[in-house]
């Protein structure tokens, strides 16, 4: 069984197309009738996420943490909990390819590592994407992390101890300590996500801050 693993605050104007996305990718023949579960794991949320969610006919789990790492590490128990042999995260403002999955399961290694493209930068100056773009590196082999495209196997999930629960960062952290035990990781920019640009971000530290943060050093 594949695990897909989707946090979610106050995300009702992006759940849907998110949703739409991951639903398409678990039926891609790829999988070769693989079973996947997909759940959101609703954090703290007040509006109508948990409606849309359930529109879908997508299992959700209430949570009030207000913290991603912990969100994302409770989906994952859970998921590992019915037999999940692969978990697969992505975030709940970001649309994953219809090969997403079967994609990550062909590189038949522990760990994938994706890379994400921006959905539009009509909230940022041109600086802002001009800087992006000259840092981030659309390449094999690149070097970049992020928690909206990120597969693993079970076993090197559990064997690098699962994401830590902190606000920020959680990605970062359990790749590095997929690297302490030489798991076998492939950095790849073929099979990428594409996620939102927008100032209004939920989870500080994240991408969302960081694209502003590069407005900010032009403003500095």
């Amino acid at each position: 069984m594949i695990g897909v693993v989707i946090p979610a605050h106050n995300e009702e104007k992006h759940i849907a197309i998110c949703l739409s996305s991951v639903l398409l990718a678990a039926k891609h023949p790829g999988l070769g009738g693989r079973q996947v579960a997909v759940l959101v794991v609703l954090d703290d949320c007040s509006d109508d996420t948990h409606r849309l969610v359930a529109a879908m006919e997508v299992t959700a789990l209430m949570v009030s943490f207000q913290n991603v790492g912990k969100a994302r590490a409770t989906g994952a128990e859970e998921l590992l909990s019915a037999g999940a042999q692969w978990l697969a995260f992505t975030d709940a403002d970001t649309v994953v390819p219809p090969d997403w999955l079967s994609r990550q399961l062909a590189f038949m290694v522990d760990a994938v590592c994706g890379t994400v493209e921006v959905d539009s930068w009509d909230d940022h100056d041109e600086w802002v994407r001009a800087r992006y773009l000259e840092r981030y590196r659309f390449m094999e082999n690149h070097r970049h992390i992020h928690g909206a495209n990120l597969g693993l196997s079970a076993t090197a999930y559990r064997d690098a101890g699962g994401f830590q629960h902190l606000v920020a960062h959680e990605d970062v952290h359990l790749v590095a300590e997929l690297e302490k035990i030489n798991a076998r990781i492939m950095w790849t920019a073929t099979n990428p996500v594409v996620t939102s640009a927008r100032k209004d971000y939920k989870c500080c530290g994240g991408f969302g801050e960081y694209l502003v943060s590069l407005g900010a050093e032009l403003h500095g």
